[in-house]
């Protein structure tokens, strides 16, 4: 913002300026007019598909990330990209692990498994120099004030900006895919013709989402000038739209434990559901849980969801959080913090090994893990200790560790599963806190989607938990269940057709004072009139149904003549009964920006209309000048400055 733009003569701070006592509602420099909901016409939807040629998802992960596309001209024909170099043993690599590579003056240098097998051939003397990222994007979802400034720690203990982070990765996903682009279809392929969706967890806030589209504007992937070409994809909805077409042999039922052979290829679990069904996607990441409950619509298939998107930090790398608490208690708190400062390229190698043994742990599973210990982190414990790992492994009391004279850690598979305990306990309690819920009654299947679904051990606990309540079904390729529906939804945005909110939104107003249902210190007296201060005038409430395209219609008036912005703060709230901005629970998350330049016109009072559409995956506004019908440039700002 400029400082012509921020001078205080041009806005206002709150719905805090001069009263007007001409309206009802008394409200000062915005005046609400009466709430209004307005439907839109079907035909007023956001243009899909037909003006891209084609359409690329990106899922962005916290452990892997990868994209897919498909030409519109051939919607049912999903291509996952080509096969990435590199690859550990024990893991399919059709996506690649989201790690990136600055180098020294902190330009980008690689991405995935190039910028990991890099570092780890680099001089320890020299990657001290370099700055190696992983498991960052759990750092949106955690960061409270959230804005283009926050900043993330390298593993030499660097800081550098997030967004910078995330902008290089997305121009990274850009140029693979322009280039396999190019290649398909023989020449030069125009970022122009793409639409571009990436996903994002449910349980996201705003904030969150913004700063991915911040991201994606700073890498070049679409400009401002075109927000349209990219769409925000929740993570469990893209799930949950290609899993209602999954055919019969592409998915395990947990139930028979058998892939579903033996039917004709065209049946699918679309073919089993059937109108008014219900179901809950599971999406077990790494970094989140996300679980969505929607009910299908037939004939024309569309989605309405039943009760607003909810689970939490579950992913898998608890698990990973949990070997190194272990890692702790055997070499001490002190030795691990140095070692991975010290030797960072050997931490990675030492949290690689762990993964693929993560993967091996099952609930029958009797015979031990071994994971192997990168020379550098003996000989380092020596130098640091004065005494061998094997001493440091005999005199801690974790008995269910040993030492292998290979040089390994020796762990019993109970030792293995008490690591996945407290992650899986998360995930088994946030469902029976769902299925307790009388919105999420009658549930015909559960699909368990995202890598960590994988997992033996979470497939046996949700099956114990559900006790033959729910179908549990698993796609063949849960991994890219995201990716795959994430392009169905580029394709056909409007097939999510009502949403829950997540949240309470409204902004602070002035109403005239009741006496009785008011309370008195609310009041002020301003000009012999009566009124209420702090009162949320709310848009929204949690977990209130939205349908696509249907529009929160508010009116506002500048305090002066000659403002020239409006910015009005929004307010949120995780309760559905708030009724003062001022009450805990309710927090200031947004503000709402009306640019009134240039509509000035010769009426006694001028009135902005704006219109607030919540149905979708991000909130949008628009506005207009009602007394000369132009356009206000409206903005709803979520990241904090």
């Amino acid at each position: 913002m400029t400082e012509k733009e921020s001078a205080t003569e041009n806005l206002i701070s709150d719905a805090m300026a001069t009263p007007s006592p001409a309206k009802s509602m008394g409200e000062p420099g915005i005046t609400p007019l009466s709430p209004s909901h307005i439907q839109q016409e079907e035909t007023d939807q956001v243009p899909s598909g037909p003006s891209f040629v084609v359409v690329v998802a990106i899922d962005f992960g916290t452990t892997s990330s990868g994209y897919a596309y498909a030409f519109t001209k051939e919607p049912e024909c999903i291509h996952t990209m080509r096969r990435w170099e590199g690859g550990d043993p024990g893991v399919s690599n059709q996506k690649t692990p989201t790690t990136i590579l600055l180098t020294p003056d902190r330009k980008f240098h690689s991405f995935g498994y190039a910028a990991r097998d890099f570092y780890h051939d680099l001089d320890p003397s020299e990657s001290k120099q370099w700055l190696y990222l992983e498991k960052f994007k759990m750092k949106l979802h955690t960061t409270a004030n959230l804005s283009t400034e926050t900043d993330i720690q390298a593993a030499n203990g660097k800081r550098v900006k997030a967004l910078d982070i995330f902008a290089y990765a997305l121009a990274f996903f850009k140029e693979q895919a322009l280039k396999e682009l190019s290649d398909q279809t023989g020449g030069d392929f125009d970022n122009n013709d793409v639409r571009w969706v990436i996903t994002v967890p449910a349980i996201w806030k705003m904030p969150a989402k913004q700063f991915m589209r911040e991201a994606a504007y700073k890498s070049g992937l679409v400009t401002r000038d075109n927000p349209e070409q990219l769409i925000i994809a929740l993570e469990p909805e893209a799930a949950s739209i290609y899993c209602r077409k999954l055919r019969l042999h592409q998915m395990i039922d947990l139930g028979t434990r058998t892939t579903q052979n033996g039917h004709s290829p065209t049946d699918n679990v679309g073919g089993q559901m059937t109108p008014g069904d219900r179901y809950v996607v599971v999406d077990c990441g790494g970094g989140t849980v996300d679980l969505t409950v929607h009910q299908i619509r037939l004939p024309e298939g569309h989605l309405k969801e039943l009760y607003k998107a909810s689970g939490g930090p579950y992913g898998s790398i608890g698990i990973d959080y949990e070997f190194e608490k272990l890692l702790c208690k055997i070499f001490g708190q002190d030795f691990v913090d140095q070692f991975k400062v010290k030797r960072p390229a050997a931490w990675v190698d030492l949290m690689i090994a762990f993964e693929s043994r993560k993967r091996a742990a099952a609930p029958d599973r009797t015979n031990p893990l071994n994971i192997n210990l990168p020379f550098s982190f003996i000989d380092y414990y020596k130098k640091f200790r004065g005494h061998s790992v094997e001493h440091a492994l005999r005199k801690s009391n974790v008995d269910f560790v040993k030492w292998s004279s290979q040089g390994m850690l020796r762990m019993n598979p109970d030792a293995m599963n008490a690591l996945f305990k407290p992650t899986i306990d998360h995930i088994i309690q946030h469902l029976n806190e769902l299925f307790e819920r009388p919105e999420v009654s009658n549930i015909k299947f559960l699909f368990l989607v995202g890598g960590f679904a994988e997992s033996p051990l979470l497939q046996q606990a949700v099956q114990v938990m559900l006790q033959g309540r729910s179908r549990i079904i698993i796609p063949h390729d849960v991994g890219l269940t995201i990716l795959k529906g994430a392009v169905l939804f580029g394709l056909d945005p409007s097939i999510i057709k009502v949403r829950r909110s997540p949240l309470t939104y409204g902004v602070g107003v002035l109403n005239r004072f009741v006496e009785g249902k008011h309370p008195p210190e609310k009041l002020l007296v301003k000009d012999g009139t009566r009124w209420c201060t702090d009162v949320l005038d709310t848009f929204i409430v949690a977990d209130q149904s939205v349908a696509l395209g249907e529009l929160v219609k508010r009116s506002y008036t500048p305090a002066r003549p000659a403002q020239q912005v409006i910015v009005i703060h929004v307010y949120c709230s995780e309760r559905e009964n708030a009724a003062f901005i001022s009450e805990p629970g309710v927090r200031k998350c947004g503000t709402l920006r009306l640019d009134v330049s240039g509509t000035e016109s010769g009426a006694a009072r001028r009135e902005i209309q704006t219109l607030m559409q919540f149905g979708d995956t991000e909130i949008r506004a628009m506005a207009v000048d009602v007394a000369t019908q132009r356009t206000v440039r409206a903005s709803i700002d979520f990241l904090s400055h």
